[in-house]
């Protein structure tokens, strides 16, 4: 979401702030400046609702899943197998894979409830739906050799997640499906845009596994991009110089269950103080517009955590403005790529049908930059969502997600299913 976006931008111009740096490659220092911020976590009697909690608790089915990805990262996800209410267990059920955005998670799908989430509104129409989790959020926070603990766990950014994450999990729903599937549905929001545009650029074999591709607020070029402190710090920290060097490598505002957990509890379902926790949420945001209880189950669970590089990595797009991999600085750029400059993203070789979902007032996302990354792909379809005021976080939690976004998407995806038989 681009609150938690924005979040991030007003932390790191602290140490940004000044004077900006020319443009050198700097040797990354190996600092744990997480443990400056990271309060030991204590052993507190309370418990977190997971996504497999607030699933089971409408009475879906749900499995916790671990993919393992080429590089050594073990990513958590979700599955609703079938629908308890069309008991279709042994029917067969399309995959459609869901990705969040940037510091999200799985939670922020479901967190709308039973009759407006996009993730039960699919299941409920007869399809097989996954919840994907990028490395270093929540439910993500593993690897085969690497701790958390340190700076080369960190060492990612939306790139890897799109490369490798979104790879792994795509292959991991065919086979775990069972049914013989060859490709699936997928649906990606803010950054869970811009991860599929770099699998389908980088890896086009992976084209022939998407049957439909649904981009909500897409984000790659970010030329146009209204909001203006993201604007001016990415003349700080867009480049590779001291302040972006010293800030890279690391867990953005490190996770610390027990605090997620103390306020989940304070604020979730049932809970006492619920109605105070959505009064203070609506006076902060958009309460008009948005679901109260998407709101109030979000306090606990977001932000979801991230590489401070993926924030780095964003920031780069807006100075340069191309859609273009991760800038490491000269020096390394031609280790790593042998150019001085990182490689463009070749889009040109997204083949798969892309439909892309935006609107006027997104401040994240423009329609400038919108229309002219949809000239570069070859099997595009654009859908304006007709609601002025509609931004960049009505994707997600709008009162009126379920008629705007959700049921056009279905329908698409269900006339796809219905041409193949």
């Amino acid at each position: 979401m681009h609150d938690y976006f924005l979040s991030a931008i007003v932390l790191l111009v602290v140490i940004a702030v000044g004077v900006k740096s020319a443009s050198i490659f700097i040797t990354p220092f190996n600092i744990p400046f997480y443990k400056l911020y990271n309060p030991a976590e204590s052993k507190l009697a309370i418990k977190q609702p997971t996504t497999r909690d607030r699933i089971a608790d409408h009475g879906y089915p749900v499995e916790h899943h671990h993919i393992v990805t080429e590089d050594g990262y073990i990513l958590g996800v979700f599955r609703i197998p079938y629908s308890h209410k069309l008991q279709n267990e042994k029917e067969y059920r399309p995959i459609v894979l869901i990705q969040h955005g940037l510091m999200g998670g799985s939670d922020a799908w479901v967190s709308v409830g039973p009759n407006d989430a996009l993730p039960y509104m699919l299941v409920d129409s007869g399809y097989d739906v996954w919840l994907g989790n990028g490395r270093g959020n929540t439910y993500s926070r593993n690897h085969t050799s690497r701790s958390t603990d340190k700076t080369d766990f960190w060492c990612f950014s939306w790139h890897d997640i799109g490369y490798y994450d979104i790879a792994a999990t795509i292959d991991f729903t065919l086979k775990i499906n069972g049914q013989g599937q060859k490709s699936i549905h997928y649906v990606g929001h803010s950054q869970g845009t811009t991860v599929f545009f770099t699998l389908m650029s980088l890896r086009p074999e992976y084209n022939e596994k998407i049957k439909t591709a649904h981009m909500f607020a897409p984000v790659a070029i970010m030329t146009h991009m209204k909001n203006q402190l993201v604007r001016l710090l990415s003349f700080f920290l867009g480049h590779t110089n001291i302040f972006s060097v010293l800030l890279s490598n690391m867990e953005f505002l490190p996770y610390n269950r027990n605090i997620l957990t103390m306020i989940s509890n304070i604020c979730g379902h049932n809970r006492l103080l619920r109605p105070v926790c959505v009064y203070i949420v609506q006076k902060f945001y958009n309460g008009r517009r948005w679901n109260k209880t998407a709101l109030s189950e979000g306090i606990g669970v977001l932000p979801a955590g991230c590489s401070t590089n993926q924030i780095l990595h964003y920031l780069q797009e807006l100075q340069s403005g191309h859609f273009r991999q991760y800038d490491h600085g000269p020096k390394k750029n031609q280790e790593v790529y042998r150019l001085k400059h990182p490689p463009d993203y070749p889009v040109e070789k997204i083949s798969c049908k892309v439909h892309l979902w935006y609107s006027d007032n997104d401040v994240m996302t423009s329609v400038e930059d919108v229309l002219a990354f949809a000239k570069r792909l070859p099997n595009k379809e654009l859908h304006h969502i007709e609601d002025p005021k509609w931004d960049h976080d009505d994707f997600a939690l709008n009162m009126k997600l379920r008629t705007y976004l959700n049921e056009p998407v279905i329908e698409i995806i269900s006339n796809f299913e219905k041409s193949l038989n």
